[in-house]
């Protein structure tokens, strides 16, 4: 079974159980700054599962893509990946735990046509406050599952959430295929590897707060989780999920950029092939959803991944640049699907040339650095190290490989230190910048919410109708947001922008919401970004008129939430005014 095969039975099973088809969300989140990226299937879902009403009705089911940069360092091994795709189906205070378990057994034991005989499950042994998940158990029991082939695990094996800091999460059950080709023990061990994950049941019955307690969620929720290629891997009988497509194929691009094949290579190198195969179709993936390389945020990521993948190129013995050629392949293969990468495809490869170009010139730079360190005795000093790595950008696998070249060696201990003290600034950096975030829901970020679209409207009035939203960053502390415009905002704008926002907030204009179809809603002149994500039917919010009045103040296709009137937001002020990059420019705002 292909991906692509996987991906069509199982949307066409759940529309055949009453769920209703939507698209998958874009990479970066749009009412998350807690996160830099979609991590899973139900991240775009946070309002929803928190009670907001989805256009498309209460049992969902899509195709996510999805990014995580947690166990970066793992990946190339059989089954980590940095950008993977996750199938999902939702119940939105539908179905419980007894209707979403046997939504899996019959996929799995029907559709998929596993033997019982090759599955296990684990279900949530409780603690303190959170009781034993007793119903999931007895549920697959119903199924025939035996008991000696279902386990009770903690938190860190059942538990699911939230995507962010804070958010909708809960306990689960995890469904689990016997791979190898021996029969199955009778009794299900946790510890044995030939156990693969394939599905992930979430119950989301509980709401993270931003002070880190839990609190029952006033509506229950399912979510599940099915990971393509790990799925389509081990239903193939494969070890690895770079030895089924689209993953096998781009192995294959870029060992032919030095002559070679996966199946001729030791696996001290088909590890960099796999690394490099995992970073650039993810950042195919990022580039393809507007991210450029930078030195902040997602366009950090983004940077590390097309470095790291030169960096083992280099390893590899690839001397030209190769990067758009990698990303060819994975447009290719997947843009049938994902056509934002056919549609961007231009701009992929000019921000990969441009980068690589870049990164050579750093590999340069940093390598006369590294010419002119003092070495004392045989040992180089661990904070020279970091200099290369955070001044320079040199990797510090590459000092490493030198050092070892020159009989040296690297004062780990020393580099582990002040790497360590990087790592702490950055982190309390961003708790400070993501504390309290949208995913909460709380009444401060609302208000935020709500202002932005007047912040919109006016900038379009103020500077024109080129003026789109490039991105935003919603905290409790401040709005901070992107749009297109090619110069700096003079003070008099500035001020026409505020006094615009203000004279909509003073008139106490309700927001009114109504659902249409996109079509409709275009029709009226709602704003939306990121089209390619909304299902057949959106939510309109409008501010200063109704969805009929073309000429109402704010007009935007978008999630929520949002306050009642507009008289709740107080008074808006732009502290300030700024560059993003290239005919982008950032406003930082607050409510007083």
């Amino acid at each position: 079974m292909t991906a692509k095969e996987l991906k069509q039975k199982y949307l066409e099973f759940f529309e055949k159980n009453g769920h209703t088809i939507i698209a998958g969300a874009p990479l970066v989140p749009e009412n998350d700054p807690t996160a830099l990226f979609t991590t899973a299937g139900m991240h775009p879902l946070v309002p929803y599962l928190l009670g907001e009403k989805h256009p498309a009705g209460t049992r969902l089911t899509d195709v996510q893509k999805c990014i995580r940069t947690g166990d970066i360092d793992e990946v190339g091994d059989n089954w980590h990946l940095t950008f993977f795709e996750m199938l999902g189906n939702w119940s939105l205070g539908d179905y419980g735990k007894k209707e979403a378990i046997e939504f899996s057994f019959n996929f799995l034991t029907k559709e998929l046509e596993i033997s019982l005989d090759k599955l296990a499950v684990t279900v949530f042994t409780g603690e303190e406050g959170i009781p034993r998940d007793e119903e999931s158990a007895e549920t697959w029991k119903s199924l025939g599952v035996k008991p000696e082939r279902i386990a009770y695990l903690g938190r860190e094996d059942n538990w699911w959430g939230p995507a962010g800091q804070t958010g909708p999460c809960g306990p689960d059950t995890e469904m689990f295929y016997w791979s190898s080709e021996e029969d199955a023990p009778e009794v299900y061990d946790p510890k044995d590897k030939r156990w693969v994950e394939i599905w992930n049941d979430v119950f989301m019955i509980y709401n993270k707060k931003v002070d880190g307690t839990y609190e029952p969620l006033a509506q229950k929720n399912v979510d599940t989780g099915m990971g393509v290629e790990r799925t389509v891997a081990t239903l193939a009988g494969k070890s690895s999920a770079y030895d089924v497509d689209p993953l096998f194929s781009i192995t294959v691009q870029v060992c032919a950029l030095f002559n070679t094949t996966p199946e001729e290579l030791e696996f001290e190198n088909i590890k960099p092939v796999r690394i490099i195969a995992d970073h650039l179709r993810a950042t195919t993936f990022i580039l393809a959803d507007g991210v450029t390389p930078s030195n902040v945020e997602q366009g950090y990521v983004l940077r590390r991944l097309i470095r790291r993948a030169i960096r083992y190129g280099s390893e590899l013995g690839i001397t030209s640049p190769f990067t758009q050629q990698v990303a060819e392949a994975v447009i290719d293969l997947q843009g049938g699907f994902y056509k934002e990468l056919r549609e961007k495809r231009d701009f992929i490869m000019e921000e990969l040339a441009k980068e690589e170009e870049k990164f050579n010139a750093t590999l340069e730079n940093g390598l006369k650095k590294f010419e002119k360190l003092k070495v004392e005795g045989s040992k180089v000093s661990g904070k020279d190290v970091f200099i290369l790595f955070s001044t320079y950008g040199f990797p510090v696998e590459i000092t490493r490989d030198l050092a070892k070249e020159n009989g040296w060696t690297i004062d780990e201990e020393e580099f582990a230190k002040e790497f360590a003290q990087h790592q702490d600034l950055s982190r309390k950096g961003a708790e400070q910048k993501f504390k309290g975030g949208l995913a909460d829901n709380s009444e401060v970020t609302t208000r935020m919410h709500t202002a932005t679209h007047l912040m919109i409207a006016a900038l379009r009035k103020v500077l024109g109708e080129h003026v789109y939203q490039k991105g935003a960053n919603i905290t409790a502390e401040r709005i901070r947001f992107d749009f297109s415009h090619p110069e700096k905002m003079t003070p008099e704008q500035i001020k026409q922008v505020e006094d615009l926002v203000n004279e909509q907030i003073e008139k106490a204009h309700p927001v009114s919401c109504e659902e249409l179809t996109l079509e409709e809603a275009k029709e009226r002149g709602a704003m939306g970004v990121f089209e390619s994500k909304y299902g057949e039917k959106v939510k309109v919010y409008t501010v200063g008129g109704d969805s009929q009045v073309k000429d109402a103040f704010s007009k935007e296709i978008c999630g929520g939430p949002h306050v009642q009137n507009t008289l709740e937001l107080g008074h808006f002020k732009i502290l300030k005014e700024e560059s993003s990059s290239s005919g982008v420019r950032r406003i930082k705002a607050i409510l007083e």
